[in-house]
């Protein structure tokens, strides 16, 4: 083949690349583009051939357009190749983010005939570097947890060690713990750690059902057993056969099914609603409740000797007043979980101030509902005390915060600020972790003072 046939197929070997390319005449006119450009922009050749090559919308030339002496390119005007990671306006109106190079076309004798440039297209690499991250928020958050749960705390390390422990046990274990504290995750962290891992995991709510729905439910029925029993029905102590069954509200279950579940533990047999055949119960029991079961043992509510043979392992969930050394983790663990919070749009220093000293009676759950709520009443910008939910924006201060923890305004918080990211080596999680504070104040007092420390996370 001579040269020229291959300036003879030029145009079809242009059209095979999978980079966009641009000719651009020295009046700054496009000249040819390849069906890349085409395909990657969605602008066909009428839109570009012989309109003015801004026609694209590249924010960096724009720049050197606003900044150069009244030319109207860098390059013609600097005559050295160029290299630009920009973004460019597609036909749709959408962003694409681009990596240009470009060089000039010069005759034998040095004159400009005009200008070629390559256009690769990176959007996908963002996104993929953005699923990075991500998955690297969410390991970083698994890090600072426990199968689900969020806190470094003293009073939640003794609950891991203790699930831990209670894990390689098959006795009956009972959690103890406010409405909105984990009970159900302590659950399902014994179940996971434990040898019956690979088996069902069942669990029901007691208080939710009457006295007949709730043996129904737990033992199932033979059809006829009763009005509306059409057909025969598999339990959950069956369901959950070789893995674990959750009872929660276990102080709801009344007195008659509590003598039927204190025999099943003590024969590890059951029967169904109408039958009479004895069926194996090889189930772990966790149960869980919110009420003082010694107290309503006393009140004759709760019978004694099934309070002992569930309470063999109790696990105490301490509720986020009694933890609040957490609330900074838990707060960067929900607003990374929400789609409508975006980075650096966390709570204020005076929202988490105002936070840290609320009581939070409905506990981790009332803490994510708050941030929900603020999500959907806030604009841009951070959360401020004015997007909490009115029973947070009307409490007093009632419990005082630990200074550790409590975000302070200080003359040198700016100093503070750039040390704390020093030591951290950038990672701005580590640093708010020196300064007791939460990730979305590191990046607020970033944006207030300028601090534009280069970040290595």
């Amino acid at each position: 083949m001579t040269e020229q046939d291959i300036n003879l197929y030029l145009r079809e070997v242009i059209d095979t690349m999978n980079d966009g390319l641009i000719i651009v005449r020295p009046n700054g006119t496009i000249m040819m583009v390849n069906d890349a450009l085409l395909r990657m922009t969605g602008f066909s050749k009428d839109d570009l051939l012989n309109k003015p090559c801004s026609v694209l919308g590249c924010d960096a030339c724009r720049i050197v357009r606003e900044q150069a002496d009244g030319h109207w390119c860098g390059l013609f005007e600097k005559k050295k190749e160029s290299r630009k990671n920009c973004h460019i306006i597609s036909k749709s109106g959408n962003y694409l983010h681009v990596l240009k190079n470009a060089s000039l076309l010069k005759d034998e004798e040095g004159n400009i005939l005009g200008a070629v440039e390559t256009v690769t297209d990176i959007s996908e690499l963002d996104r993929k570097e953005l699923k990075i991250r991500e998955l690297s928020r969410k390991l970083q958050h698994e890090e600072n947890g426990f199968c689900g749960f969020v806190g470094n705390s003293p009073a939640m390390q003794k609950v891991y060690t203790l699930l831990r422990k209670a894990a390689r046990s098959d006795a009956p274990v009972i959690i103890y713990g406010e409405s909105g504290t984990g009970k159900e995750l302590a659950a399902q962290a014994i179940h996971k750690m434990s040898l019956r891992n690979d088996k069902p995991f069942v669990q029901l709510n007691c208080a939710a059902l009457n006295e007949s729905l709730l043996e129904s439910e737990l033992f199932g029925h033979i059809k006829g057993a009763f009005t509306g029993a059409y057909r025969h029905r598999q339990g959950r102590f069956e369901e959950a056969a070789g893995g674990s069954i959750f009872l929660d509200e276990i102080g709801d279950v009344p007195l008659p099914i509590q003598v039927k579940l204190l025999r099943v533990l003590e024969t590890r047999s059951f029967e169904r609603v109408g039958e009479n055949i004895n069926l194996s119960m090889d189930a772990r029991l966790i149960t869980a409740t919110n009420q003082d079961l010694r107290q309503l043992v006393q009140d004759k509510q709760f019978r004694e000797d099934f309070f002992f043979r569930i309470n063999v392992i109790p696990v105490h969930l301490p509720p986020l007043r009694e933890r609040k050394e957490d609330l900074p983790l838990l707060v960067d663990h929900f607003i990374h979980l929400n789609d409508h919070i975006h980075e650096g749009e966390g709570p204020a220093p005076e929202t988490m101030r105002k936070m840290m000293s609320y009581e939070w009676p409905g506990n981790v759950r009332e803490l994510k509902s708050a941030l929900e709520y603020a999500a959907v009443v806030k604009d841009n910008g951070p959360i401020m005390p004015e997007h909490l939910p009115p029973q947070i924006m009307e409490s007093g201060n009632i419990t005082p915060c630990p200074e550790p923890i409590l975000p302070t305004i200080e003359p040198d918080e700016k100093q503070a600020l750039i040390n704390a990211l020093k030591q951290a080596g950038g990672n701005k999680s580590k640093a708010a972790k020196v300064l007791g504070v939460s990730r979305g104040t590191i990046h607020n007092r970033m944006r207030k003072y300028s601090v534009q420390y280069r970040l290595d996370e």
